[in-house]
């Protein structure tokens, strides 16, 4: 009898299903949400403000007509304010999720320990020994932003409390209390100092010059670059330094490039728009409800939500008390606090 021809066992292992959709990415999907919210934002920034400047004269002017003073208007007073507060929304947003990661703290926001502070103090003590607040170079508010970081997560760290988030916020808040204190001293000191600084120390974004922005623009590139190369080794850090090592990263460069991006991105908003609290808590505290908690996720969603967050708070400023303006930096104010007050009174604060 001839032997029974083997056949092929029938393969276990499914196929792609066709008709079955692709699954979008966390990312995409935080895009998907993020990303026409900032074009309403930029558009609410472009067509509103407390001026008689109506929005379908503002459209007038984008699609290349309008008469001369919506031109003005439109094109030097809010577009000049919109392309700043895009730079502005991105540094802190961007800021404030690499400073949650490297601190392992969902309450680690730089004007909350001291970063703001120490960036604000830096720029107006230049000021006060004789420079003006136009001729300030972002390397002065880069070096006392890093000042205010490094003293904060010291002292955070002592006795090895620095894995508490509450205690991070007290330290944060004492030496943003005493560089405040500082700060109010030298403006009190010398009339010169305040008039420079009067609207810039409440943070604004209204009236600033590009030209400022250019200045800031090299530091608030090195530290966008930074962040998205500490990213991977910082996910990695979560996990414990022995395992970040054992995947080939430095724990200590690591960090060191954390607080350098941190520095470089808060110095240079902190040069351009004055000290502006809570866009780095807000922005990391809605990217990872949208995305997760991985940071290379919710810093790409945070370079988009902080320039929505800050133009779209710059418009209610504009708004709310017409025909005048409030400071931008108050109305962000108004927003975080509440955010803040749902992370500290959560059971169970947010997964780094």
């Amino acid at each position: 009898m001839a032997p029974a021809t083997p056949t092929r066992p029938a393969s276990t292992r499914p196929g792609p299903t066709r008709t079955e959709p692709t699954r979008p990415s966390a990312v995409r999907r935080g895009l998907a949400v993020t990303v026409p919210l900032l074009a309403l934002a930029v558009a609410a920034s472009l067509a509103l403000g407390a001026g008689e400047v109506t929005p379908d004269r503002a459209l007038d002017v984008l699609l290349g007509g309008g008469d001369p003073e919506a031109r003005f208007v439109v094109g030097e007073l809010r577009a000049p304010r919109t392309v700043v507060g895009l730079a502005v929304g991105a540094a802190l947003g961007v800021a404030g999720a690499v400073l949650q990661a490297v601190a392992r703290n969902p309450l680690a926001e730089p004007g909350l320990v001291g970063v703001s502070a120490g960036a604000a103090f830096a720029v107006v003590a230049s000021v006060a020994l004789g420079a003006t607040a136009a001729t300030v170079g972002p390397h002065v508010a880069v070096l006392g932003a890093a000042a205010g970081c490094l003293v904060a997560l010291g002292a955070a760290r002592l006795r090895g409390t620095g894995d508490d988030p509450v205690r991070l916020v007290l330290a944060g808040a004492a030496v943003s209390a005493l560089l405040g204190a500082a700060t109010s001293l030298l403006l009190l000191l010398d009339q010169r100092t305040l008039d420079e600084v009067r609207f810039w120390t409440v943070g604004a974004i209204g009236g600033r010059d590009l030209g400022v922005l250019a200045g800031a623009t090299p530091a608030l590139g090195v530290g966008l670059v930074l962040a998205a190369a500490v990213a991977r080794p910082l996910g990695a850090l979560a996990l414990g330094d022995d395992v970040a090592r054992g995947l080939g990263h430095r724990p200590g460069r690591v960090r060191t490039g954390a607080v350098a991006a941190v520095a470089l991105l808060v110095g240079a908003a902190t040069a351009v728009a004055g000290p502006i609290a809570f866009v780095g808590l807000v922005v990391p505290f809605a990217a990872r409800a949208l995305v997760g908690p991985a940071v290379g996720r919710v810093l790409a969603v945070g370079v988009v939500l902080g320039p929505a967050l800050v133009l779209l708070a710059d418009v209610v400023s504009r708004l709310l008390v017409r025909p005048y303006e409030m400071p931008v930096g108050v109305v962000v104010a108004f927003l975080g606090a509440p955010v803040l007050v749902a992370v500290v009174r959560s059971a169970r604060l947010p997964t780094l």
